[in-house]
């Protein structure tokens, strides 16, 4: 049977089916202490198996499009944030944004990690993306003074590596939100 044309647009029902099993994959994912059966996937999403299998032909094609769409979600978020705040409290409310994408990808965890080591998601794209998401933030609060010039992004984005990766959300909560303003008072001048 020959296969479809790459250039062939995506029918109106096809592309609703396909968000909608992402958008229910990601709540299920990020809520999830366990592996999510792919069936109760297409079953919240409203759709047959089938059609989750036609769209994500393996648990790890789910969970790299969950990934993607997190990931452009938590990047747009920062120039949205900025046109509605001022730098500080755009930056701290992108971080809990940043820390809600972590958390998701702690339910993803097992299948990120063999997608990572396949080469299907590259971690440096990642970084670079977070890091220029960060860096936009931190420019506009040196250029009206909340933030000290000169600081560098990627330095930003390891310490929320490191307070992200020695905490876990659901324990410690409260832990992190003090870690992240210690993050954003670390930043303002002196």
């Amino acid at each position: 049977m020959p296969s479809p044309e790459p250039d062939r647009p995506v029918r109106s029902d096809a592309r609703r089916n396909r968000e909608k099993l992402v958008a229910v994959a990601r709540a299920a994912f990020g809520a999830a202490d366990r592996t999510v059966a792919l069936e109760a996937i297409a079953r919240e999403a409203g759709v047959g198996i089938g059609t989750l299998y036609r769209h994500f032909p393996t648990r790890e094609a789910l969970v790299e499009a969950v990934y993607a769409a997190e990931l452009d979600d938590v990047t747009a978020s920062a120039p949205a944030l900025l046109s509605e705040l001022p730098p500080e409290p755009a930056l701290r409310a992108w971080m809990d944004r940043y820390a809600a994408f972590i958390e998701t990808k702690r339910g993803m965890g097992d299948v990120l990690r063999a997608s990572v080591a396949s080469g299907r998601i590259t971690t440096p794209v990642t970084r670079r993306r977070i890091t220029e998401a960060i860096g936009a933030i931190l420019a506009a609060g040196a250029r009206d003074g909340t933030f000290r010039a000169g600081v560098d992004p990627e330095d930003v984005t390891l310490m929320l590596l490191g307070v992200f990766l020695s905490t876990s959300a659901d324990q410690d909560a409260k832990r992190i939100a003090r870690l992240l303003d210690l993050i954003v008072d670390a930043l303002r001048p002196m």
